[in-house]
């Protein structure tokens, strides 16, 4: 055992010369200085038990240690109470998470590694203060062999060489483990590059959809830091809440769906997105793909395992649409959350992941800008958690974090970031 190891005797013995010979032992008498030598060895012995049981749980928990922005030590898995998310032992914690997309394109990898290696990557991440990647992927990618967009020739990633993509997922999820980063997966399209409307088409099944999770969730099961699935991003079109067709009612298949997962990795959370229309009694209209919760309120999700539903709808600005037209703007924004998603919060139905939101603008005169700031404010003030989009600078529609040399910091957007990363 650890106790009984050479390296540990050795330092006993040491530890204990030091004291005998501060305690003077070897100027008493014989008989007395064996009694005060089998005290102080007790004493010793004693502390070094404490001392390693601290050291070897510390050694445990090394991916946990400052996890969280406020550097407190978060223990997964993790569940739900009320409308927070707590860990296993019972702490509120906030996940504080970036999106890294590219495993759900044609490369079957995440982006950017054509220039930096994915280690730095993660490192670079978790050192601005994110503790939470949503990791998005296609079902297509992992069914594949093959991978690309890595360069090879720049002596980085030679880990990922002629790995497939589900290989690459373990390293990812591996080295993120080591750098104190959570993964949450994200099945964001069946099909490369295109985000369906339903949980199948585009040439898959549900059995397809469903077949993939289940092998994720085992792969990962005693993987600590993948912490969830996003069953699946942004229903829209067809997609409904509330209706009872099982063609399109995304409730019932994200339920069926979650029950599957959690019959064969209990840890995992399981977080759903909302849909966009077809939400019998809906108060607002015009929602983004993903955004619309309102379905909660009267057709809530139920899961054989209740404590581990996450709600997590996606928000976005841009010049378009309809509330920034309105008189009201910015004052109307707040309203709209509230009826929107985060009611369910609110009423303590559940917690509220924001699973996307992000832009170009962060100033405080464009109107993209100003939905940024007031958003990001709605998040701290709400103490919700959430995973930026994103990491990547080739996001059209909203840039990253980073710029598009894939190594510098996209200054305003992280620091406007910082107050919720804090």
């Amino acid at each position: 055992m650890l106790l009984n190891s050479p390296v540990t005797r050795s330092i006993f013995n040491s530890f204990k010369q030091t004291i005998c010979r501060l305690f003077s032992i070897h100027k008493t008498s014989p008989k007395l200085r064996r009694t005060n030598k089998r005290i102080l060895t007790g004493l010793i012995l004693g502390w070094l038990c404490i001392s390693f049981s601290f050291g070897f749980s510390q050694l445990i928990g090394t991916f946990k240690g400052n996890t969280s922005v406020a550097a407190t030590t978060i223990v997964p898995p993790f569940y739900t109470q009320s409308s927070h998310i707590v860990d296993s032992t019972g702490k509120v914690i906030l996940l504080r998470g970036i999106n890294w997309f590219g495993m759900e394109v044609e490369t079957h990898a995440p982006h950017g590694l054509w220039v930096r290696d994915y280690k730095q990557m993660l490192g670079h991440i978790k050192s601005l203060g994110y503790n939470l990647i949503r990791l998005p992927y296609s079902v297509e990618a992992l069914q594949s062999s093959q991978i690309s967009g890595i360069d090879f020739s720049i002596g980085a990633n030679i880990e990922l060489y002629e790995k497939t993509p589900l290989e690459v997922m373990d390293l990812i999820i591996q080295e993120a483990e080591k750098q104190g980063l959570l993964i949450l997966l994200d099945s964001h399209c069946l099909k490369d590059g295109h985000i369906s409307e339903l949980w199948y088409g585009d040439g898959f099944t549900e059995k397809d959809w469903v077949d993939t999770w289940i092998l994720l969730a085992k792969r990962y099961k005693n993987q600590l830091n993948v912490i969830g699935a996003d069953l699946k991003n942004e229903p829209h079109g067809s997609a409904s809440w509330g209706t009872d067709y099982t063609s399109t009612d995304w409730r019932l298949a994200a339920q069926k769906a979650g029950d599957k997962i959690l019959q064969v990795n209990p840890n995992w959370l399981i977080v759903v997105e909302g849909v966009e229309k077809n939400v019998p009694n809906q108060r607002q209209h015009g929602y983004f793909w993903g955004a619309n919760l309102e379905g909660v309120r009267e057709y809530p999700i139920h899961l054989k395992k209740p404590h581990k539903l996450v709600y997590s709808p996606h928000e976005y600005g841009g010049a378009k649409v309809s509330w920034f037209q309105d008189a009201a703007f910015p004052k109307n924004l707040y309203q709209r959350w509230e009826i929107g998603f985060h009611y369910i919060a609110t009423k303590r139905i559940a917690p509220i992941l924001v699973g996307e939101f992000g832009g170009y603008h962060v100033d405080s005169k464009s109107k993209e800008g100003i939905w940024h700031r007031k958003f990001v404010d709605y998040i701290k003030q709400n103490n919700l958690s959430f995973a930026y989009w994103c990491w990547n600078p080739n996001s059209k529609g909203t840039g990253g974090i980073l710029q598009d040399d894939w190594q510098t910091v996209n200054a305003p957007k992280q620091a406007l970031l910082s107050k919720i990363l804090s």
